[in-house]
């Protein structure tokens, strides 16, 4: 049936966006998409299920959804992701407004399902296959805007590190062919994209599976040759698999931003030997040092675990002081999350929540005033600026910010700028995560 409005709500992570793209790509051809579900006919939610934060908001969002049946348009609920990969025939059993049902890796049977539901059948429509060997890849349809794009190299994960439930939803790893990302950010720059930014559950060891070796270097170096591709950033880069051949490319290629995403977790031996982290203390403070040293002016953002299953206080102050002697540019506190299926949910010496709370607060209060003094030092600088958008005044970001984590940079302006243009700005305040300048018209 032609002509049908569709709506999706996407969820999660920026690897669960590209899956959100790809799926809209494979209906838009038959079908009407649009932004406000309260216009749709059929409403996709693309869940979440990595921990218990994000499996709430997935439900919340498809028990919302489900009422858009009665008060708007709707007429069919979707549910897909990981959260359905997940729990499959369960949702549907706690949620029985859901109508069609499909894992992570049936995305390609959405449009069956779609013409079958709408065609009047009431049986509900269910799919949901464990793979290690698909690899979701082809046409999207953005949702970042025309300016810069994420591209997943790999799908899966075979770090198993004890907290994390990923391998069993996603399973093993799997890189893609470079061609074929090759293919995908030749069309996107075609587009209007400027800035590629790779993501994987680990991009470090990329290609490990196909060729034999990380060739995580080589791809960026073939990626930096695509015409209009003016920014590539790396995000998930495990730092005890960062070879020197990629610390040299970084280095070298002027398309690279100097920015790394290194999830180190934690930094005492015990919890991360506890966690099933590869690295120890000593080998993440080796490579950090490393990155440093050999490229000016990185940009490093890491995540940390607190209150995982038996963290004392000593293993707490040992991550503080670190946090504060290494002081990293970017960093992110997570409470850790009792996940069912994963080793550490059955570990003895489970944190209070209490506990957890105080602990996250604490290191967001100690990151809070590096990254104040860090922005600080930045006045008087001049930057390189993606333009995002417009509101009081211009906003966008250097290379020193992921989009939607990293924090603004506002500045006046007296041209009429293009969103993905890309302008030198000059800094003239500083907040703990946000910059504020102006446009620098000549050299300055």
């Amino acid at each position: 049936m032609d002509g049908v409005k569709i709506g999706l709500v996407s969820l999660g992570c920026d690897k669960n966006r590209v899956d959100s793209e790809i799926i809209l790509s494979g209906i838009k051809a038959e079908h009407i998409i649009v932004n406000d579900p309260r216009e749709a006919d059929i409403i996709i939610v693309n869940t979440c299920g990595f921990i218990e934060s994000s499996k709430q908001e997935s439900i919340d969002t498809i028990l919302e959804m489900a009422e858009y049946k009665s008060k708007y348009k709707c007429r069919l609920l979707v549910a897909t992701g990981c959260l359905t990969q997940r729990y499959g025939k369960e949702l549907i059993d706690l949620i029985p407004e859901i109508d069609i049902l499909l894992g992570v890796n049936d995305y390609d049977k959405l449009s069956e399902a779609i013409d079958k539901c709408i065609s009047g059948d009431k049986e509900k429509f269910y799919s949901c296959t464990y793979s290690d060997v698909n690899i979701n890849e082809g046409n999207r349809v953005l949702t970042t805007g025309s300016h810069f794009a994420y591209i997943r190299i790999a799908e899966g994960c075979n770090n198993f590190c004890t907290y994390c439930i990923i391998p069993k939803i996603r399973g093993k790893y799997r890189s893609r062919q470079i061609e074929s990302i090759l293919k995908e950010a030749t069309s996107l720059a075609r587009s209007g994209v400027k800035e590629l930014i790779l993501i994987a559950q680990d991009t470090s060891i990329y290609g490990i599976d196909i060729y034999g070796k990380s060739v995580l270097h080589k791809l960026i170096k073939r990626l930096s040759l695509i015409d209009g591709i003016e920014w590539i950033r790396i995000l998930y880069c495990y730092p005890e698999q960062i070879t020197q051949e990629l610390i040299d490319e970084i280095e070298s290629n002027k398309k690279v931003c100097k920015y790394l995403d290194i999830p180190i977790q934690h930094i005492s031996d015990n919890v991360l030997k506890a966690m099933g982290r590869k690295g120890t203390r000593q080998d993440i403070i080796n490579n950090i040092y490393k990155l440093r040293q050999k490229i000016k002016n990185i940009v490093l953002r890491t995540s940390i675990i607190v209150g995982f299953p038996g963290e004392t206080q000593e293993d707490f102050e040992k991550l503080k002081k670190f946090i504060k002697d290494i002081k990293f540019d970017k960093l992110g506190v997570f409470k850790y999350s009792k996940e069912e299926g994963t080793a550490a949910a059955l570990m003895d010496c489970q944190v209070s929540e209490d506990v957890k709370e105080s602990r996250e607060e604490e290191l967001m209060s100690i990151q809070q005033q590096i990254s104040k003094n860090i922005n600080d030092s930045k006045i008087g600088k001049t930057y390189e600026v993606i333009v995002e958008g417009k509101e009081e005044e211009w906003y966008g970001r250097s290379y020193e910010m992921t989009p939607e984590v990293d924090g603004m940079i506002y500045f006046n302006s007296n041209n009429d700028l293009k969103i993905g243009e890309i302008v030198k700005v000059k800094i003239t305040h500083a907040f703990e995560y946000d910059l504020i300048g102006v446009e620098c018209y000549e050299s300055c």
